[in-house]
């Protein structure tokens, strides 16, 4: 149960980065400022704007699984099976939205872009 919670918090982490990456690389396109020299700092610009949610999103779930973990008494050592594994996660899920995927973005991105410059097309 504990991981079938934790896949729903890291599909939902990397979909909501996907779509603030993918709002600022069309914010720099419509500004006309999409090239290789700047696709960083629009990417950072996209990442950065998940930094805080995700902090306070990630401390309010560790806040409620602590009390979990600390438990003792009939059924804590159930709970703390479920809250195990959604801990672990909660400090690797983060991770993977915050470095990997934009990382992977970035990898596509910077080659579509320069696929399109030599084709001559317009990014």
């Amino acid at each position: 149960v504990g991981f079938i919670a934790l896949i729903g918090v890291a599909a939902e982490f990397g979909v909501i980065m996907l779509i603030y990456l993918d709002a600022a690389v069309g914010r720099a396109r419509a500004a006309g400022r999409l090239d290789l020299t700047t696709l960083d700092t629009v990417l950072s610009e996209g990442a950065l704007r998940r930094v805080r949610p995700k902090a306070m999103t990630v401390f309010t779930i560790f806040a409620g699984l602590i009390p979990i973990m600390l438990a003792e008494g009939a059924g804590a050592a159930t709970m703390q099976r479920i809250a195990a594994p959604m801990l672990g996660g909660m400090v690797s899920a983060p991770l993977l939205s915050l470095l990997i995927i934009p990382a992977v973005y970035r990898l596509w991105l910077s080659r579509e872009l320069r696929r399109r410059s030599t084709t001559g097309s317009q990014p």
